[in-house]
């Protein structure tokens, strides 16, 4: 029996009301990054540990953070990190994520196995987040539907090719993704479309998709973006991931003014008092 076929809990209206309250507050939405993983670019191995996981993302919803997005594989988009194993993942996820369910934020699932995927969900989870975008596990789309989850839809590629038009790629990369979602039965407005900042692009083009964010409200759904700490920071300002704070925020802000109704961030405070503020000075005209 495939995951997909897995006898699950009855599925509720819990979608449609999680993107509610998400995109409610008439703000931008933060999610907070939290790798429990040896390898991840930015912060590997720094909350492995389960209290030192549960520590970090306790800190972030205090900062601010609506949305805790833990994944434990790391996915870095720029090469080097270990596959691991469905059980792996499980076994760092488990004495984790039933606990951060409670603790006020909504939980995002980092993760591109349906079978993963499956567990968090049932565990608590509120939201898939696929960094292949329902193409890499053909059993992810069903579970997404059967759970009635929202999920995030990011682009990649399996390298980066600076020849090609990455915005005309990202939006192809979409309409199969929506063709695989409508065919799954996932409502379409249930769908978040994230154009994967430093996966299989260059430095300019992951700036190109911020800078041309506005071509991806054609889809007419929502736009997360995820700039933190990437690595076309450094290829402007030469820097070190945890020295790139003022460079993810600059690209969140201009993300932000170009369409984005989410952004992903590791620095959560710093980002929620720069969006605020924005708010308030764009609130004065």
């Amino acid at each position: 029996m495939s995951v997909a076929d897995r006898p699950l809990i009855q599925p509720t209206d819990r979608m449609p009301s999680v993107m509610a309250r998400l995109l409610a507050p008439g703000r931008t939405i933060v999610m907070g990054v939290l790798n429990v993983t040896p390898d991840s670019f930015s912060d590997g191995g720094r909350f492995l540990a389960p209290e030192q996981a549960i520590t970090q993302a306790k800190q972030m919803i205090t900062d601010g953070a609506d949305i805790i997005d833990i994944g434990a594989e790391s996915t870095r988009p720029y090469g080097g990190a270990v596959t691991v194993p469905a059980e792996q993942e499980l076994a760092r996820l488990k004495p984790i994520l039933p606990v951060l369910k409670d603790l006020g934020a909504q939980i995002s699932v980092d993760t591109m196995k349906a079978e993963v995927a499956a567990w968090a969900l049932d565990a608590g989870a509120t939201i898939v987040n696929d960094v292949w975008g329902l193409q890499r596990d053909p059993d992810m789309a069903q579970v997404v539907s059967k759970h009635a989850t929202p999920i995030i839809v990011m682009h990649n590629r399996g390298a980066a090719d600076p020849s090609i038009d990455i915005m005309s790629d990202i939006e192809a990369f979409f309409a199969r993704s929506l063709e695989i979602a409508e065919h799954a039965n996932i409502a379409r407005d249930c769908i978040v479309l994230d154009p994967g900042i430093g996966f299989g692009k260059t430095p300019e083009q992951s700036m190109m998709a911020i800078a041309q964010l506005t071509r991806l409200k054609s889809f007419g759904l929502p736009l997360l973006v995820g700039a933190s700490r990437k690595r076309f920071i450094d290829a402007v300002v030469p820097s070190p991931p945890d020295r790139r704070v003022g460079g993810s925020i600059a690209s969140h802000l201009l993300a932000v003014e170009n369409g984005a109704a989410i952004v992903r961030v590791h620095d959560v405070a710093e980002t929620v008092q720069a969006l605020r503020v924005a708010d308030a000075i764009r609130a004065t005209r």
